[in-house]
């Protein structure tokens, strides 16, 4: 199935000698504090949770971006401000087919790590499942805390059915192993997936992933579509700055279940006396007029399996056939239009 963060405070002495920096790891290191700690305590990740959940329902609820703007961020964030955004402007009154969104059974995957932004994963069962709830699924949320003043806040959302959720590394006191940006043990680096994928949906390479409809079928669609008078572009970015950052975590196989971010472009022009079409969604976050020509911007995040360095290498040389990414969940969202 394919388709998404006690912490201490220094003493007034040490907040003297405050420094930002960014670590190799990627963290960025606030006050000096350089130890490794827990991303969060179990109380703490529940409350961020429910807090998240309230904000997203209230938010749902009446239409309105405010009310979770300061719960939401990355990718997640961007696709759902843009959504609400776009609904408020064609339901000033709220939405009326509401149905709170509800996030329990909650398995909270903690890494530790040095330095900030710390973050953690939530496992979480919704009442959202597919087929009038005949298919079950799990929400797997990320939250993030960009230092020790900031609110936690919910980076990416991933929808998978309970067999594809991995055991992850745990240590002796039931943390996990984070996995850092340029760990070149993984088929390929968590840095480097948003690239790898929009290269690979530009050009077919790098051809680092396994077959699915994210991948080599939206490549297939993209070469296959077709309408009279009109013709498509499309343009694919890395996204991997700040929150958009990769976030990842050691699984028991060797691998990683990582979470990265990318943008998509998609222009469709029309031909002399046409005109493309725009709906309600496009019309909302349009700027410019829509004459012969319409851009779509799209902003995704994306959760996939990577394995092991060594499977890949087995793969290549044909002692292997697990060494490619696998791709477990795609979640776009379309974050604004230009007309032209």
């Amino acid at each position: 199935m394919t388709r998404h963060p006690g912490l201490g405070r220094l003493t007034a002495g040490l907040a003297t000698a405050t420094v930002l920096c960014v670590t190799a790891s990627g963290c960025v290191t606030v006050h000096g504090e350089l130890e490794v700690l827990p991303g969060a305590k179990k109380p703490e990740a529940a409350q961020a949770l429910k807090d998240f959940t309230d904000a997203y329902n209230a938010a749902d609820k009446a239409f309105d971006p405010a009310l979770d703007a300061d719960r939401v961020t990355g990718s997640l964030g961007a696709i759902n401000q843009a959504g609400l955004k776009a609904r408020q402007t064609y339901n000033p009154d709220g939405n009326k087919a509401h149905k709170p969104l509800v996030l329990d059974d909650a398995t909270y995957v903690i890494p530790k790590k040095a330095g900030w932004p710390r973050w953690f994963l939530a496992d979480t069962d919704s009442n959202r499942d597919q087929d009038g709830g005949k298919l079950d699924t799990r929400w797997l949320v990320v939250f993030v805390r960009s230092g020790p003043d900031a609110l936690w806040k919910a980076s990416y959302l991933a929808v998978l059915p309970p067999s594809q959720v991995p055991e992850f590394t745990l240590d002796e006191d039931g943390f996990a192993t984070p996995v850092k940006p340029g760990d070149d043990s993984l088929a390929v680096a968590p840095a480097e997936l948003s690239a790898s994928y929009t290269g690979y949906l530009q050009s077919g390479a790098p051809d680092v992933f396994t077959p699915s409809t994210a991948t080599s079928g939206w490549r297939e669609t993209r070469r296959t579509t077709r309408r009279a008078g009109f013709s498509y572009q499309y343009v694919d970015q890395p996204l991997t700055s700040a929150a958009f950052a990769p976030l990842g975590l050691r699984t028991e196989d060797g691998g990683a279940l990582v979470f990265f971010s990318s943008k998509h472009f998609e222009r469709q022009t029309a031909a002399k006396g046409l005109r493309p079409e725009v709906n309600a969604d496009v019309k909302a976050l349009l700027t410019g007029e829509v004459n012969s020509s319409l851009t779509k911007e799209r902003v995704s995040s994306q959760l996939v399996h990577v394995p092991p360095r060594e499977a890949a290498a087995g793969s290549e040389s044909g002692s292997g056939s697990g060494g490619k990414v696998r791709m477990l969940n795609r979640l776009p969202g379309l974050v604004a239009a230009k007309g032209e």
